[in-house]
């Protein structure tokens, strides 16, 4: 992740493409090139591998072979946060989707033998297009930003109207409680990875338990939808692969579009990569505002209105605060994947106080 103030063309600059491995990510070409041209039908050699620059905080490589390119991504060497990095859920709910025709990258492995390269690993298909990393789309016309922004609408609908009992993914997470057990985990996460005491932070994690959703359904929730995890077709506006599953689960779909609503309302101070919508002239841009966003999604899910966004929009800036100092927990440690995940640690405080003011919108008391 980057800071927000870097400027849009520049985290498209820092992020887009490969580099040399880092240092710290290293590991035996020669012994993966082995181990995968047994497993994978047509693998061919040599293999060359090179590192994704963008900042995942699953270490993904691209994987350069003479008829074709392939996606690896690994849990990071070192010590982990519980339940981080599990590349395990993620292989699993691209090989669930997969079949579907929902558009994820075509699963080929999973190696649990971290003799291999180290850690445990998965390999994808390799899909090219476009990857936008921020939200304002510069080199479209205001005709091509609404068609993509109403395409990310629509896969995001099409994810959360999915039957996961058909797709046997019943263990996948636990139906119900979901917002509530998120507190729990990102509250655990947070303090485990603590630097400073932000008051908005201690006051969220007293609220928000108090003061949960009673009308959640369930559904496959994505964990951290955004344009900037997703690959668009090369010149249609039609999303061709959603990347990124490390946090997907079995949750509560409001939750999970009120996170993705967060590129409307997030403060430009608060550390994160994507960027923000806030303060520009979205009708001029083609991109439709919030409310209009919002109705598109309903429309497509059968819901009449989005109840609790003030209370939804809470919890997710508390979220995202507890995931950035996870990130600043790991540089502490020394298991960071990102070059740039030092800088989130100022984000985190700004998210905190965002929280608490749709907290204080959803009725908390001032």
């Amino acid at each position: 992740m980057a800071n927000a103030s870097t400027p849009a063309e520049d985290r498209q600059e820092m992020f887009s493409g490969t580099q040399e491995v880092r240092e710290a990510h290293r590991f035996d070409v020669k012994k993966l090139e082995a181990y995968l041209a047994e497993r994978i039908e047509g693998f061919q050699t040599p293999l060359e591998v090179r590192q994704f620059k963008g900042g995942q905080s699953n270490p993904t490589y691209k994987l350069f072979t003479p008829n074709r390119n392939y996606v690896l991504r690994r849990k990071p060497p070192g010590k982990l946060l519980p339940s981080a990095h599990a590349v395990d859920r993620e292989y699993r709910i691209i090989s669930a989707l997969h079949p579907t025709g929902f558009p994820v990258a075509k699963p080929y492995l999973l190696c649990e033998d971290e003799s291999v390269i180290g850690t445990m690993f998965y390999v994808m298909d390799c899909v090219e297009g476009r990857i936008y990393w921020g939200p304002l789309l510069p080199d479209c016309t205001p005709k091509q930003r609404g068609e993509i922004y109403d395409a990310m609408n629509e896969t995001f609908a099409r994810l959360h109207n999915l039957d996961y009992k058909a797709l046997g993914l019943e263990d996948y997470g636990k139906p119900g409680n979901y917002v509530m057990r998120q507190v729990s985990r990102w509250t655990k996460q947070y303090k485990a990875s603590e630097t400073e005491r932000i008051d908005e932070m201690e006051k969220l994690i007293e609220w928000l338990p108090q003061h949960l959703p009673t009308d959640a359904r369930d559904s496959i929730v994505h964990g951290d939808y955004r344009l900037d995890n997703m690959v668009l077709h090369p010149t249609e506006p039609k999303v061709i692969a959603v990347l990124d599953w490390e946090l997907c689960t079995i949750g509560d779909p409001m939750a999970d579009f009120a996170y993705h609503l967060m590129q409307w309302q997030m403060p430009g101070n608060a550390g994160t990569s994507s960027g923000t919508l806030m303060g520009s002239d979205l009708k001029a841009l083609g991109i439709p505002d919030a409310e209009t966003y919002t109705r598109m999604y309903c429309a497509r899910t059968g819901r009449s209105e989005a109840p609790n966004m003030d209370y939804y929009a809470a919890y997710n800036f508390f979220r995202l605060a507890g995931i950035l100092q996870g990130i600043v927990g790991r540089v502490r440690d020394g298991t960071a994947a990102s070059a740039h995940a030092a800088q989130n640690a100022s984000g985190v405080r700004p998210l905190a106080e965002r929280g608490w003011y749709f907290a204080k919108r959803a009725g908390a008391p001032g």
